[in-house]
Formats: structure tokens, C-alpha cells, sequence
């Protein structure tokens, strides 16, 4: 199926946002410019602190002085009740979790990753370590350690590094991607630009999401955020209010002169996957089944309205029931499709071996429904 916008992968970093919003709704940006490798006077200056104008020898003006605009006697103003409750919450979400997400570093650049299992294992995005023969972690408290790669899994985008029990890291813990719906709360981990330990907040705003990463691989059953995800954030966590780990930032949505700035939109892997996979390849380093249903068909928008199928899978699901080039799918297992992008939100809701009726508009304007036996979406197709 192609993409419906553009995307970015997150390998690299951005700066960092603000964590505490006074309510649970936030517009928060997300990437907009293609990704490239931060270079390291890039990263020092996003690490410095900014200097004051009287440090920097600018003249002409005086720089403020903050006690000036205080009254004498005056404190600051405190939080209370229910504002001060929020405030706590987040500050023992951010720090129950923060231990669990760790900043990765290879020869080509850095990305994020979570802290998988007692063994040392951490799960991070297959395109953060792609290319890499050395991998660095560093975890929130700055201890760093040497890792190997135990497994990618790159029709998946995920891949397992592993630094060993000794370093006795903490394992995040994961939630039930299933149950994650609309208007969720959501916190966003990771390092952009090489920011460790930076968050951002927002909310879920939508499920089941496709979208392609533009390097033939087609991601499904994605989580669409507010949440600011910027390069560098790839591979960490994306966490609900209990500190559950429900997905993983990977994709964030770029402005074009089609389409104008697109913010707050951020795509992250579901946490089911994310454990499908994982457990697969920190045991044996490489994977056998998805877990994903699978139609066998890439798709592109009809401006009638529909998804019109650009090819299908020699001997796939689609293929085999007779499906297609150039059919127009309405809709899949009375599910309405008024474009590609819905057509995986709807088998998001399927399982492999689950059998569906498939709606089509053909090019001599009739239409025609067939019944399709789906299949298990290739772990690296």
C-alpha cells in the first residue's frame, strides 16, 4: 500500500520540548524537514547552555534583572489541588520510566531504545542500528556500555542490541497496545538530538495507522500521537499514564509544498508488536511469524474515493481469491475503505488465517465482492 504522507524516519535528534501541560490536550510538532546525521557542532550547541547577553560582551543594553519585577516580600506561586496532583503524576510517570529508556550510538548517528528484559536486552528501531558495527548505550543515570546486535527485523523496523545482565538495567513494562484508544494520554521518551532523557506530551489521535517509511518497508497497526517525536527519538518509548510502554515514536510527518506543514503528527509501532518481535529475536536473533493479518496488496489513494490497488502479491491472500490491478477496494470485512490508508486500519483489526469479503470497484464500473483468507504479513518481505 503507498503512504499517504510524507514521513521521516527519527533516527537522529531535534530540540527538546516541554514536558507538563495544564490539560490532557496538547498540539504538539512533529518532524518537518528531511532526516540527516546531526553533525557534532550541531550537537554541542544543542547541548549548551544559551549565554547571556552580558556574557557574550553585546552592548547597548542592559540585561534584565529578574529580581527587579519582584515585589519586596513577594514568593513565587505554587501549584495546589488538583494542578498540583497532575504536576506529581507526571513527575513519578517520568521517573518510574526514565531508567527504561536508554540513548543508542553508532558510527552513523543515534537513536533510542528500551530496556527489553532482565538479560540486558534492548529493543530499539531496526533503521537506528542499520549500517552499525558498534553500538553504545547510555542509560538516564549516564552509565554507558559496549552492545552487540542480537537481531533486526527490518520489515518490522525493530531489532534487539544486547549489553548483558551485568549492567543490570530495568526492564520497562509493557502495555496492551489493544486497548489503547482515542484521546489517550500519552508521553513521548527519548533523546532528539542527542537531548537524553527528553519528554514530550499528548494524546493519542488515532490508531491502526499505515504509512510507509519510503525504503519499501510498510508499516501497520501504528499509533498516531501529538506527542513531539523528532530524529533521535526512533526507538524509545511512547508510554500511557500508568508508565505502560504502548508503543515505539519511529515515523513523524513532513511538511511539502503539496500539502503544507503537517504538526502534530507522529507515528510510533504498537506495543504488541513490539513484543511479538522482540521476544523472537532476543531468543534466536531472528523471527518466524508477524502476528499481522495480510492482504498481499500495495494501494494508493483514488480520488473517486477507495483504494485502488497498484499490484498485488504474486500467490498472496488477494491473489489467490482473485483480487486484482487496478480493482478500486470500498471496503473490507463491511468495512468501509475510502482510501489506502483505511484499508490497513481495517485488517489491524484482523488476525492471520481470519476470512474477510472484500468490496471492489472494477475498471468497467462493476462491482464485485470476493472472500479472502488472510495471511501472516511476512516478517521481512
Amino acid at each position: 500500500m503507498a503512504r499517504q504522507m510524507a514521513t521521516t524516519l527519527l533516527r537522529n535528534r531535534a530540540p527538546r520540548r516541554a514536558l507538563l501541560a495544564l490539560v490532557a490536550l496538547a498540539a504538539l510538532a512533529a518532524c518537518t524537514s528531511p532526516v540527516r546525521l546531526a553533525t557534532p557542532s550541531e550537537i554541542k550547541q544543542a547541548n549548551s547552555a544559551t549565554p547571556s547577553p552580558s556574557a557574550s560582551g553585546a552592548t547597548g543594553g542592559t540585561a534584565p534583572n529578574p529580581a527587579a519585577s519582584a515585589s519586596p516580600g513577594s514568593t513565587a506561586p505554587t501549584a495546589t489541588g488538583a494542578l498540583a496532583q497532575l504536576q506529581a503524576d507526571y513527575h513519578a510517570l517520568i521517573a518510574s520510566v526514565l531508567p527504561s529508556i536508554v540513548q543508542i550510538d553508532t558510527q552513523g548517528g543515534l537513536g533510542s531504545g528500551i530496556v527489553f528484559d532482565a538479560q540486558g536486552d534492548v529493543v530499539t528501531n531496526a533503521h537506528v542500528v542499520a549500517g552499525a558495527t558498534r553500538y553504545t548505550v547510555t542509560t538516564s543515570d549516564g552509565h554507558q556500555y559496549a552492545a552487540i546486535l542480537v537481531g533486526a527485523a527490518t520489515g518490522s523496523d525493530l531489532a534487539v542490541i544486547r549489553v548483558g545482565a551485568d549492567a543490570a538495567l530495568k526492564p520497562a513494562t509493557f502495555g496492551d497496545s489493544g486497548k489503547v484508544t482515542l484521546g489517550d494520554i500519552v508521553v513521548a521518551i527519548g533523546s532528539p538530538l542527542g537531548l537524553s532523557d527528553s519528554v514530550s506530551e499528548g494524546i493519542v489521535s488515532g490508531t491502526g495507522r499505515s504509512q510507509s517509511e519510503g525504503n519499501g518497508v510498510y508499516l501497520t497497526d501504528l499509533i498516531q500521537t501529538t506527542a513531539a517525536i523528532n530524529p533521535g527519538n526512533s526507538g524509545g518509548a511512547l508510554v500511557d499514564i500508568a508508565g505502560h510502554v504502548v508503543g515505539m515514536p519511529t515515523l513523524g510527518a513532513s511538511s511539502s509544498p503539496r500539502s503544507g506543514a503537517a504538526s502534530g503528527i507522529g507515528f510510533a509501532i504498537s506495543s504488541n508488536q513490539i513484543v511479538i518481535v522482540g521476544q523472537q529475536l532476543a531468543a534466536g536473533g531472528a523471527i518466524t511469524h508477524t502476528g499481522l493479518a495480510y492482504l498481499g496488496v500495495n494501494t494508493s489513494d483514488h480520488p473517486g474515493g477507495g483504494a485502488l490497488v497498484e499490484n498485488v502479491v504474486a500467490a498472496g491472500p488477494a491473489d489467490k481469491a482473485g483480487v486484482k490491478t487496478g480493482w478500486i477496494i470500498t471496503s473490507v470485512g463491511g468495512h468501509a475503505t475510502p482510501d489506502a490508508n483505511s484499508v490497513g486500519s481495517v485488517l489491524a483489526t484482523y488476525k492471520p488465517g481470519q476470512k474477510v469479503d472484500v468490496m471492489a470497484k472494477l475498471p468497467d464500473g462493476s462491482t464485485r465482492t470476493v472472500s479472502v483468507t488472510l495471511g501472516e504479513r511476512p516478517a521481512n518481505p
